[in-house]
């Protein structure tokens, strides 16, 4: 068999196992998995002692999304795939929001155009149905969904996005006769409103009251009718950014009657606490996404979640903002009220060294479990497999080498994404990604950039909503 390139002697890790063998990687995907591949035409890359995992597929972005009058978001495709890559990724998969007036098929052409030519790693995209009228239902989810565009997000909050218990049902229904995967949202967006109507009647308005005004039962109680609309509709759904044990719960409850339910949790509810809002000053404001961190107590039980296998996917929900930035988190307004700071934090670059130093070397999940909930289980859950999302002949050659043994501490300077801090600042983590491949090509080796725009926009196939193993 010919090769154009060899990764020898590495610990290989699918979804299922890890053994130490060689990868042939030939016209971008993975030829062979053997002992002692030989071909003398073939580059040959030493990688004894390193661990070869799927190249990240990270499912939950935000890339150059409209973020509301005077706001802009910190990252394009340019600067957030370069980060994604930098963080052990090859897939991103970001949401297409329509403008005021502009219809969904209208919003994902200009998107795509964002996109082309500027991607460092693939990217796959997500529509945001923020409108159920005749159009968008009837003409634009089936016509996007026959062109590869085969997953929807709703939201139960943000009042220029929350849709009706009706109309989520509406959705539900259009993914169904599709086959489409849908992704919620779940907060209640009436309770928000009123809590934080409440909190600014006291003048509580500090970067803190946007945890206590989004408190545990929010979230609780819009999981739990979410899933009751799902089961009315009869439809699989995706929980993603699940913050604690209680809705959590709910989630475990609906899959004991019987109901496929997926869910997403990110490194932000498994290492940061409300406590990080309620930093001096309007440093708290750095924290300040939806949900919110919350406390040591449900981090314990979304690390439960993990290691018990109650999450299939770990994403980052990167939504980034600069912080000392009038077009981003010090937005008019924002220092007077915690409602108009605006919401997300970057993470797209430290998604997989945390979880691998806090999950994997910490014992509490193994290399397989690691590979399935940030790479194999998106693939499926989100069309992209087999291609995408597992190390197997056939595959396309994404992959990264991680060194288990290099101990770094995360910090601003050395990130490459577009916001200008990062939550985790001075965290320390063990093992870090060294080699990315993107389609068998070396993208990043030894923590420098080998290759502009390698990436591109692919589309999705059918999704499998079957409940993940």
């Amino acid at each position: 068999m010919t090769f154009d390139r060899i990764i020898r002697g590495a610990t290989v890790v699918t979804g299922d196992d890890a053994r130490i063998c060689d990868i042939g990687i030939a016209q971008g995907r993975i030829a062979a998995l053997g002992l002692a591949l030989d071909d003398t035409g073939a580059e040959v890359i030493e990688a004894a002692g390193l661990i070869a995992l799927p190249g990240g597929i990270d499912s939950h972005v935000h890339i150059s999304q409209p973020s509301g009058p005077g706001v802009v978001m910190a990252d394009d495709f340019d600067s957030a795939t370069r980060a994604a890559a930098f963080g052990g990724n090859t897939t991103v998969m970001p949401f297409c929001l329509p403008r005021e007036g502009e219809t969904l098929r209208e919003a994902v052409a200009s998107y795509v155009k964002l996109a082309e030519g500027n991607c460092h790693i693939d990217a796959a995209i997500h529509l945001i149905v923020k409108s159920t009228d005749p159009v968008t239902l009837g003409q634009d989810l089936p016509a996007l969904y026959a062109t590869g565009f085969t997953s929807f997000k709703v939201f139960m909050t943000y009042a220029d996005m929350a849709l009706s218990d009706r109309q989520i049902l509406e959705v539900l229904k259009v993914a169904k006769e599709l086959g489409a995967a849908v992704m919620v949202h779940a907060e209640n967006e009436d309770a928000i409103e009123y809590l934080r109507d409440e909190a600014e009647r006291k003048g509580e308005t500090d970067p803190k009251m946007h945890a206590r005004t989004r408190p545990v039962p929010v979230e609780r109680e819009a999981t739990h009718r979410a899933l009751s609309l799902a089961q009315i509709a009869g439809v699989p759904i995706t929980i993603v950014h699940v913050s604690n044990g209680e809705a959590l719960d709910e989630i475990r409850r609906a899959r004991l009657r019987g109901q496929v339910v997926h869910a997403e949790t990110c490194p932000q509810y498994l290492t940061l606490t409300a406590d990080d809002l309620d930093r001096a000053g309007f440093e708290g404001a750095k924290y300040v996404c939806s949900p919110p961190p919350r406390d040591t107590a449900a981090q314990a039980d979304c690390w439960a979640g993990i290691e018990l296998g109650d999450f299939d996917l770990y994403s980052s929900d990167h939504c980034p903002f600069r912080f000392a930035d009038p077009e981003g988190k010090d937005a008019p307004g924002a220092r007077a009220s915690f409602r108009n700071i605006p919401n997300g934090i970057p993470g797209v670059e430290t998604r997989l060294p945390i979880l691998f130093s806090e999950g994997v070397v910490k014992g509490r999940i193994s290399l397989p479990h690691f590979a399935r909930i940030t790479a194999t289980n998106h693939a499926r859950l989100y069309g992209l497999a087999p291609r995408k999302g597992m190390i197997a002949v056939g595959a396309d050659a994404d992959i990264v080498l991680w060194d288990p043994t290099i101990t770094r501490t995360i910090t601003q300077s050395e990130l490459h994404h577009g916001a200008d801090y990062t939550p985790w600042e001075g965290f320390a983590v063990t093992g870090w990604p060294v080699a990315t491949f993107l389609r068998g090509e070396p993208l990043i080796r030894d923590g420098v950039l080998l290759a502009e725009g390698r990436g591109g926009v692919i589309d999705c196939g059918q999704p499998d909503l079957r409940a993940l193993p």
